[in-house]
């Protein structure tokens, strides 16, 4: 099985820096991109960018099915780590150096700051839908220091308004690092350390869990009562497949498969995958090019 091709940032912006990248609930693939950047040296990779100076004004990019759009975000005081866009044509951006805990910041369509409030720490996702909710997952560096990131998984308005906290059942483990992560209009779907189990999240509060054999996944597609599950497993391989079927209380396997590149290149190293829905967006070490799997594949 392998991936395809999804998007490409243009060449024109071969001489910007890369500071962070998505695609949307609505598909299209943002790039916040720094005209005046330089490389930080990385211990465990490639070296990250650093805007210069702060505040900085940064690139918005928007690629909507080879249609490609331009925006400015105006006094940027962060370093971003994670950025979505929302409806009515904002922007929400989460990373370092802003004052405070307040580490989270809405933008306008026009490019000015509009609210900045604190997400928490230690962030593994940070995906919004087309229904005004955001959602944010942790890893344990925050859950267990900090008062926001405690419940695991928050969902907030597209205002930046904290409305709901992950809160187990009783005998249900509490969310340790949420290693897989999906959301579709509404609804958030994530599999958690240390057990691992499938939770499925509605807006109205309405949550569900279901056992999931599939240890350690780094991402998943949901269609319907179908799964796709990437990474972990048994074979705890990165490019491990597990197509599966999900019932009232539990996820079955029933079927696994390589993930390759679209060439059949095997699949290494990738950053975390983004999921919506049906589809499973990836992208590899390069941040200006991104790939998509989905139930179609």
């Amino acid at each position: 099985m392998a991936l395809r091709p999804y998007a490409l940032l243009p060449r024109q912006y071969d001489d910007r820096k890369v500071l962070v990248t998505t695609v949307d609930a609505w598909g299209r693939t943002l790039w916040l991109l720094c005209p005046d950047a330089e490389s930080v040296p990385n211990p465990y990779g490639r070296p990250w960018p650093r805007p210069r100076g702060y505040p900085y004004d940064a690139l918005l990019v928007i690629s909507n099915a080879g249609d490609v759009r331009e925006r400015v975000l105006r006094d940027v005081t962060l370093l971003p780590q994670k950025l979505d866009a929302l409806p009515n044509g904002r922007l929400v951006l989460q990373g370092y150096g802003a004052v405070g805990e307040r580490n989270a910041q809405i933008y306008g369509r026009d490019g000015r700051r509009r609210r900045t409030f604190a997400m928490g720490r230690a962030i593994e996702f940070m995906v919004s839908d087309r229904r005004n909710n955001l959602w944010s997952a942790y890893s344990d560096e925050g859950v267990y220091v900090d008062p926001i990131s405690a419940a695991g998984l928050v969902r907030w308005d597209s205002g930046g308004n904290q409305l709901w906290g992950y809160a187990p059942a009783q005998g249900v483990e509490y969310i340790d690092t949420v290693y897989a992560f999906n959301v579709l209009d509404a609804v958030a779907w994530a599999v958690y350390y240390p057990t691992f189990p499938l939770i499925e999240v509605h807006a109205n509060g309405h949550v569900r869990l279901r056992k999931n054999p599939v240890r350690s996944p780094l991402g998943m597609a949901v269609r319907g009562d179908q799964i796709l599950m990437l990474g972990g497993g048994p074979r705890d391989r990165r490019d491990w497949l597990h197509r599966c079927h999900i019932t009232a209380d539990e996820v079955v396997v029933v079927e696994e498969a390589e993930l390759t590149m679209p060439n059949g290149a095997p699949l290494k190293q990738y950053a975390r995958p983004v999921g919506r829905g049906e589809c499973l967006y990836l992208r590899g070490t390069s941040p200006r090019q991104w790939y998509v799997l989905n139930f179609s594949v």
